[in-house]
């Protein structure tokens, strides 16, 4: 058998089944292989040496009993949760345990996971790389063959992002598909928890596990997400039944993606990852989002309005140690929130941004009369240098510009591996319809089962 933990989910699940495989022997490599390579990637702020099941990363802002949640920050440095998030009982009562708690920007503000008061996670594919944020710790994880899967939380692209820059898989669940309730709040209208995987078909079962309310979460929908019973069949491979389902999808490009700001190489790798769907028998159409080049300022204005309420609660008195424990990245959003809706600037901000907001919904609703999904990069560059952007806020945040959309919205999004530009990875992001990830996921693995990119691993032996 191949080295067990280059397995994807669905293929460990069936090795144990199969009895091919112990959970003590799955705990044992991967355990082996954390501490081999963590001290150079810092993917864990801790590792949990006594998982006994399916060893699952957790990002560190995700509750889980009795284990360390530092958020990335250092005033939460000695806090231990006294119950599991829904998402944490969910994955449990699937046999699955968690085998530690992953790297993030503090609080989950960045794009590049360096603002973490632990130090930056180290992109596996190049050790001198960002691996993107927040959730880099969890991407970090899983394309380094550190866990089966992760969690991540994405915000504005916190899952999409570093997936695409680590070459793995990266779904962010419809607002409301997934409870909240156990993760650290930092954009309550925005934050959605969600997988990161070795491949579709894993991103699709953890969905399946996770999704649905549990009573605490008044915004998510009660329902779980169930796949299709004829897709199970027709997508578990490549076959021709791929084919002739994809003829009946309608793919749609964007115009405002393929502009200024995306690099040539990143563009040339998306091209051809679009030109594939359509010799897989998509339609592809153009479609128009006018209003897509004030996302990223109305984003920053919604997000970090929320961040100043949710975060106020860390006083020093009631949660936490005192706010001068706040690193950098923190302070900045904080003070942009709180300035956002000050008396005198609400209405010339706040409300503003919101308008914005339904202007980019209804592009959407408008641009999907006309297609099933919409298409195109996920980041508009690949992974830069470590420190290249830090001291940049402004360039840093239009690293998100592309996913941002998507979060405003709380449609589904997906990241799949589809080549490399200058030697690393790059993700092809899949948009669909609100409450429609199945569409996202049947696109998304048809992709990858004709392709071989999802296979790609970085070197890690020296």
């Amino acid at each position: 058998m191949t080295d067990i933990t280059s397995l994807t989910l669905t293929q460990t699940l069936a090795a144990l089944k199969d009895k091919k495989l112990s959970k003590e022997e799955l705990n044992k490599a991967y355990l082996e292989r954390i501490k081999k390579l963590n001290p150079s990637l810092n993917a864990f702020l801790f590792v949990n040496e006594d998982s006994g099941e399916i060893p699952v990363a957790i990002k560190d802002l995700i509750s889980v009993k009795d284990m360390p949640m530092t958020c990335g920050s250092k005033i939460l440095e000695n806090y231990i949760p006294p119950y599991n998030a829904t998402v944490i009982d969910r994955l449990a009562s699937q046999g699955v345990s968690f085998c530690g708690k992953t790297n993030l920007d503090e609080f989950a503000m960045g794009s590049s996971g360096e603002n973490s008061a632990y130090g930056p996670a180290k992109n596996p594919w190049n050790l001198v790389k960002v691996p993107g944020g927040s959730s880099s710790g969890s991407a970090v994880a899983v394309a380094a063959d550190m866990a089966v899967f992760a969690l991540g939380t994405d915000t504005g692209g916190s899952i999409r992002q570093p997936a695409s820059l680590c070459g793995v898989v990266g779904l962010k669940p419809s607002y409301g598909r997934v409870s909240r309730y156990g993760a650290q709040a930092m954009a309550s209208s925005l934050d959605q928890i969600g997988p990161i995987t070795k491949s579709v078909a894993d991103a699709r079962l953890v969905l399946e596990w996770i999704s649905g309310g549990g009573g605490h979460d008044s915004n998510c929908h009660a329902k779980p997400f169930v796949t299709l019973s004829e897709t199970k069949g027709i997508y578990s491979s490549a076959s021709p039944q791929n084919d002739r389902m994809l003829k009946e999808i309608k793919v749609g490009v964007p115009k405002e993606y393929f502009g200024k700001g995306l690099d040539s190489e990143v563009e040339k790798v998306i091209r051809d990852a679009i030109k594939k769907l359509g010799d897989l028998g998509a339609e592809i159409v153009e479609v128009a989002l006018p209003h897509t080049e004030y996302a990223v300022a109305a984003y920053y204005i919604i997000m970090a309005s929320e961040v100043s309420a949710n975060l106020a609660r860390y006083d020093g008195i009631r949660f936490g140690k005192n706010r001068d424990q706040f690193g950098d990245e923190a302070k900045r959003r904080i003070m942009l929130g709180t300035f956002s809706l000050s008396s005198g600037y609400y209405d010339a901000y706040f409300t503003k941004a919101a308008r914005v907001r339904t202007l980019i919904k209804k592009d959407f609703d408008i641009a999907f009369e006309k297609c099933d999904v919409i298409v195109g990069p996920v980041s508009p560059t690949v992974a830069w240098n470590l420190g290249g952007k830090i001291n940049d806020p402004l360039t840093m945040y239009l690293s998100d510009a592309y996913t941002i959309p998507g979060s405003l919205t709380g449609i589904p999004g997906l990241s799949v591996p589809c080549g490399f530009a200058d030697g690393m990875p790059v993700g092809l992001q899949i948009l669909g319809k609100h409450m429609d990830e199945e569409t996202v996921l049947n696109v998304g693995e048809i992709y990858e089962n004709v392709t071989d990119w999802k296979d790609k691993k970085p070197n890690m032996s020296s």
